[in-house]
């Protein structure tokens, strides 16, 4: 299934019903005054997040969507039946803006939220409202008012806890395969990867966390270059970002240390927040390297970088050094989960204070 992370569709909110005149005829009663009833309100269209979704491509296609009008009143003092409302499901991560105006709505982050994209037109009002001791028999009524009409630009985010970052072939597609149940396309030429992958690494029964396969980035992607500059956004919501590099290129000539930098400056090209970001580096590949001069070669490339975050050295095809670094990203996970919750706790506390 092709990859799809943004989409524009149009969405149209019922109409409400509208109010009625209308007055009582039965026998042998005369005059029986007003009846008519108000309408219904009509529906509204909500989008809701739904973890088993992962992409936006159903919005390819269909891209016009419209809930139901509200039924108008009738005599009796009849309500007229309100329109239903319309539920669209979107994956989680879905950011949504007004295509016209490009302001956010919302954000979709949570299985069955619930976010309101067009509101419903509210009902009409029968002329039943309107009578009064002055105006015994009144013969007016009001319109139901259109429900909201919006085109919504939607934009896709992956929500994983660990993203990754390398030059294409560094050996990002086949870590994730290695320790978890993805199976990305896994290939000796750039950009195999076209897409973003997700993979659940499951460190013992009760304890697991997503990461993000992100494709290659390559030097003036900023400008457009390659393919990863389009999906770095995806990383952007992740807590912790594993960069990858290859320690034996195919290339004697190529050095680790650049290949470094140029992912480096094109994060800070496209977001310097993002290249603030908790980032450890991955030294990827060592099993092909000497054993006697891994070690070297290894911390020659960290003191020439000046690295000061955690340091790793696997190799993501046979697994050396992956179990480690899998149960180091859970601790840190966990932590970074825990702090969240500690400042929620702290803020509610805050709110709840009394103030003098």
């Amino acid at each position: 299934m092709k990859f799809v992370d943004e989409a524009t569709i149009k969405v149209e909110a019922g109409k409400g019903g509208n109010g009625i005149v209308s007055f009582r005829r039965e026998k042998y009663i005369e005059l029986g005054g007003p009846d008519g009833g108000d309408g219904g309100d009509g529906g509204s269209v909500y989008l809701v997040g739904d973890v088993n979704l992962n992409t936006l491509v159903d919005f390819r296609y269909a891209r016009r969507f419209k809930a139901q009008n509200g039924e108008p009143g009738r005599g009796r003092r009849m309500t007229g039946k309100g329109g239903d409302d319309l539920y669209i499901r979107v994956p989680l991560g879905t950011m949504v803006f007004d295509a016209e105006t490009e302001e956010q709505i919302g954000d979709v982050t949570e299985h069955e939220q619930h976010l309101c994209v067009a509101q419903g037109g509210f009902h009409g009002i029968g002329n039943v409202r309107f009578k009064s001791s002055t105006n015994r028999a009144p013969r007016q009524c009001k319109p139901g008012t259109p429900g909201e009409a919006r085109t919504l630009r939607m934009e896709m985010k992956v929500l994983a806890d660990v993203g990754l970052l390398g030059l294409p072939n560094a050996g990002k597609s086949t870590l994730i395969s290695s320790v978890s149940g993805a199976r990305p396309k896994v290939a000796n030429y750039p950009f195999t990867t076209l897409y973003p992958n997700l993979g659940v690494v499951r460190v013992d029964h009760s304890r697991s966390f997503v990461v993000a396969d992100i494709p290659g980035i390559i030097e003036g992607a900023a400008e457009g270059a390659g393919l990863g500059i389009q999906f770095l956004k995806h990383v952007s919501r992740t807590r912790l970002l594993l960069h990858l590099v290859d320690i034996a290129p195919p290339d004697e000539n190529e050095d680790p240390l650049e290949a470094i930098r140029v992912i480096e400056k094109e994060m800070v090209r496209f977001s310097p927040e993002l290249a603030n970001y908790e980032r450890w580096l991955v030294i990827n590949k060592i099993d092909l390297l000497p054993e006697e001069e891994r070690d070297q070669i290894c911390d020659d490339l960290v003191k020439r970088l000046d690295w000061k975050g955690k340091v790793f050295k696997i190799s993501a095809a046979s697994k050396q050094g992956t179990q480690e670094l899998c149960y180091k990203i859970m601790d840190y996970v966990e932590e970074q989960k825990e702090k969240v919750l500690i400042d929620d706790d702290v803020a509610e506390v805050a709110e709840q204070a009394p103030t003098e």
